[in-house]
């Protein structure tokens, strides 16, 4: 959790104007960041656009700074002081009032004339009989205490009263009243002239006249002085509660301040690369009365003052258990107090939600408007249409009348239509012609969740017997046999590399290796915008090669905040850096194996499998060579250097961990295993194999724990695991051939750079509008097919050219996930998007068109050459 939400959270909430002001504090940092790197624009372009604050102040932050920490420090040091006095002055009162109670009124100590155990036996009666009464005579119950103040009389008798049976009955219960109504304690000397007056009485009676009011007298002093007595002890437990709830709040309330000045510190260090934090914490911080040592040793000793007399009234002496019986206490305050905040922080939360599933339900024609949803049936009235029919009125889904409906149930007409219509020779064929047709068209409009389309997969590879056997290709398999056979086909080692892929990419995510290793190349940018952005897509571009496309524009995004915020919102070098980023990422997605999942598919299809070697061989150099002209078109179309200065990217300085040297060295390790797992085959036998390495030195040491596990993409592992299925369903049932016959045969007369160009630019056009990864999943078994039907066999080749096309194709933000993520960015001071869908359009179609002529041109010839 974030200190700023954290300190919200555990604040004393009538103390949070008291604390300090944390989010601004920040703000103010951002804000002297950018008046520095502003006042620097200016100087070196135009000296009309010079600063309001003067250049000495600019010159010096730490004065500014200071300034805004000593107001806060002197706000908390006043509020302290205060509290202080008003919490341990009571804490005086309350022991001094414990010592007399005891004093006066100790209970099962006899003394030498019996007087003692006489005490605890009326005690013990007064109770039996306050109990008993009360039992019988409701009305006895709600009587008016004489104890408000010290001040009895009717009309302190008809303002307040008690029903504390509940509480009187179990001393250890639970605070159910205000602190503030714990103040109030019974007066023990308004008591005993009662007892007084009754003794005296009492001695001038006769002894017949005595047995007649004994049990008068006994009641009324049953009833005034041992319930006085009694309420008195129920009182001060009350008020030692409190004083010890309100004690552990001020210990926090320095804790937290403490750690508030520590993090701004940090921060405003990390930021404006200044040094502080040390000189301010020693100088100001730590000599200030609130954050003293002796300060915290005085609460403390007042905390235990406070146990010990709650012990000696409450718990008979027992120490321990009176800590306890007051920790619990503290828990059920903090739980109570904080509940308000807790509520207000998730009710932020599910607007949130809220909002994302508004803009679902507007798509699926769902009501938003909370006018027209009744409070009570939101959930009801939003998800449902009432129709009126001629047999009455019924209330449906509202899903049932949305687009999404209507298109799915086209879908599955046309699923059903190839189905019955005879249009392939064997059946097992026209029933794999109607489920490929029927998955890609839910992959591509994402009718449903693609990872539930690639579950269906193996259900009617088995419900419609499309599998055939391999050794005998004209005999259908049995559902019993054809379940063995798509399963065992949907677990690969693909899907254990994939697996590695997401290990790797984890431990180098949390233990900030790749940002580290980040921020070290671009610390050595400079300010130049051309070389910036250069540097920053390089790095996305090697990010993408080792935590996955996914991974690596988020991590970039965030590394080039600082950049971001001293840049006006309409800057053309912000959505240079954003969009380069965006697309170097895209291009990274092939440089490597574990990259993306597509090229996990194209594994797959491939045979014999290139090593890693081969891979980079191939892939290096085109997504080089792509990189630097995507760059030149940014730096030609947007111009980012006019007017822009560029505030430096600093290095992360921390030292590596013993952690991250074995997370460096396994991976390291790995990686060299892949690179020459062909040679390795007669030990390792696949690259699969290879991948458990990593995932049981990670996992098996503690570096990376269950949680990180539960977070791997396994939607995108069912989608890869359904992608195989399909592929060896479509190639054992013969229709994959079938269609690669009557394709070769179209293209009788092309050469194979004639197909390659094909090929290309088919999966570069279905992989703008649809997913990569669905892209490669259709589109690649069926290259690898003709590559392999052609008069001059080339499959792998044609596999690799496309698989890259599919990682380049990037004209749209919806055209992978660094594109959508990028689109998302927005100004923090004026909320809107530094892109339009304009900027993809305009810069990533010709990306597409550039990387498309690099890979038929140079990435054929390395291919070639490379012997594929």
């Amino acid at each position: 959790m974030k200190f700023s939400h954290s300190i919200q959270f555990n604040a004393v909430p009538e103390w949070s104007s008291h604390y300090i002001s944390y989010s601004n504090l920040k703000k103010a940092i951002y804000q002297l960041e950018q008046q520095i790197n502003r006042s620097g624009q200016a100087n070196t372009t135009d000296p009309e656009h010079s600063p309001l604050l003067s250049h000495d102040s600019i010159d010096d932050p730490d004065k500014l700074f200071t300034r805004k920490l000593n107001d806060e420090l002197d706000k908390i040091c006043s509020f302290y002081r205060l509290k202080e006095l008003e919490i341990l002055g009571e804490v005086e009162d309350t022991l001094q009032e414990v010592a007399e109670y005891e004093a006066e009124y100790a209970v099962g100590e006899e003394d030498e004339d019996g007087e003692g155990l006489q005490r605890q036996r009326l005690w013990a009666t007064a109770r039996r009989e306050s109990k008993i009464r009360s039992f019988f005579n409701p009305d006895k119950r709600k009587r008016p205490s004489t104890l408000g103040s010290g001040k009895a009389g009717p009309a302190r008798e008809e303002e307040e009263y008690d029903d504390e049976s509940d509480e009187d009955d179990n001393e250890q219960g639970p605070l159910t009243r205000s602190t503030s109504s714990l103040g109030r304690r019974g007066s023990r000397r308004g008591s005993l002239p009662v007892r007084e007056q009754s003794s005296n009485e009492q001695a001038n009676l006769t002894e017949s006249q005595r047995g007649l009011k004994a049990s008068g007298v006994f009641s009324e002093y049953a009833d005034e002085t041992f319930q006085a007595l009694y309420d008195e002890g129920i009182t001060l437990k009350k008020r030692l509660i409190g004083l010890y709830v309100n004690i552990c709040e001020l210990r926090s309330f320095i804790q937290l301040n403490e750690t508030g000045f520590s993090k701004v510190l940090k921060k405003y260090d990390k930021i404006l690369d200044r040094k502080l934090k040390s000189a301010y914490v020693q100088e100001k911080v730590k000599p200030a009365q609130p954050f003293q040592p002796s300060t915290f040793a005085a609460l403390d000793d007042h905390l235990r003052r406070v146990e010990q007399a709650y012990a000696s009234i409450v718990t008979k002496g027992d120490v321990d258990t009176a800590r306890q019986e007051l920790r619990l206490h503290l828990r059920e305050h903090v739980v109570w107090e904080r509940n308000t905040v807790w509520r207000e922080m998730i009710g932020i939360e599910r607007k949130a939600q809220a909002a994302n599933l508004g803009l679902r339900n507007t798509m699926l024609g769902r009501e938003t408007d909370p006018k027209k949803a009744r409070l009570q049936g939101d959930a009801e009235e939003g998800t449902s249409r009432i129709v009126s029919l001629p047999i009455g009125k019924y209330r449906l889904p509202k899903f049932l009348f949305s687009s999404s409906f209507w298109m799915l149930s086209a879908i599955i007409a046309t699923f059903v239509t190839l189905l019955i219509v005879p249009t392939m020779e064997r059946p097992e064929q026209q029933n794999c012609l109607a489920l490929v047709v029927f998955v890609s068209l839910l992959w591509a409009t994402e009718a449903i969740p693609l990872f539930v389309t690639s579950l269906l997969v193996p259900f009617f590879c088995i419900v419609l017997q499309i599998v055939r056997e391999d050794a005998k290709p004209n005999r259908r398999l049995t559902s019993k046999e054809a379940a063995g056979y798509v399963f065992a086909s949907m677990w690969t080692p693909v899907i254990m590399l994939l697996l590695g892929g997401f290990t790797i990419a984890a431990a180098l995510s949390k233990y900030n290796i790749a940002k580290m290793m980040a921020t070290f190349v671009l610390s050595k940018a400079g300010t130049k915008p051309s070389t910036v952005l250069f540097t920053s897509m390089a790095v996305a571009t090697f990010a993408s090669m080792w935590i996955s496309n996914v991974a690596a524009p988020v991590l970039c995004f965030s590394i080039i905040q600082p950049i971001l915020r001293n840049l006006p919102s309409d800057s053309n070098m912000a959505k240079a850096l954003l969009l380069g980023i965006a697309l170097a990422s895209n291009i990274g997605g092939a440089a490597s194996p574990i990259a993306s999942p597509q090229n996990l598919i194209a594994l797959q299809n491939m045979e014999p499998q290139p090593g890693w070697g081969t891979w980079f061989f191939i892939a290096l150099p085109v997504c080089i060579v792509s990189l630097i002209l995507v760059w030149l078109l940014l730096v030609v179309t947007f111009q980012p250097g006019k007017n822009t200065v560029i505030v430096p990217i600093r290095q992360i300085k921390e030292k590596f961990t013993g952690y991250q040297w074995f997370i460096c060295i396994t991976t390291l390790i790995t990686i060299g295993l892949w690179c020459v797992s062909h040679q390795l085959e007669g030990v390792f036998g696949d690259m699969g194999v290879i991948a458990i390495i990593p995932i049981v030195l990670f996992f098996g040491t503690g570096i990376l724990t269950k949680e990180d596990f539960n977070n791997f993409l396994w939607t995108i592992i069912i989608l890869a695991a359904g992608g195989l299925a399909l592929g060896k369903a479509v190639n054992s049932s013969g229709l994959l051939k079938t269609i690669a016959l009557s394709i070769t045969e179209g293209v009788a007369g092309v050469s194979l750079y004639g197909v390659t160009c094909i090929f290309a630019g088919l999966i570069a056009v279905v992989a703008t509008f649809i997913s990569h990864t669905v892209a490669a999943l259709i589109v690649l078994p069926l290259v690898r097919e003709v590559g392999a039907s052609m008069a001059d066999p080339h499959p792998n080749l044609l596999v690799m050219s496309s698989v890259l096309m599919a990682s380049a194709a990037m004209g749209l933000p919806t055209s992978g996930f660094p594109n959508m993520t990028a689109i998302m960015m927005e100004d923090p001071q004026t909320g809107q998007r530094y892109l339009q869908v304009r900027h993809f359009i305009t810069r990533g179609i010709p990306a597409t068109a550039l990387a498309y002529v690099v890979i038929v041109t140079l990435g054929y010839g390395i291919m070639l050459a490379a012997g594929m």
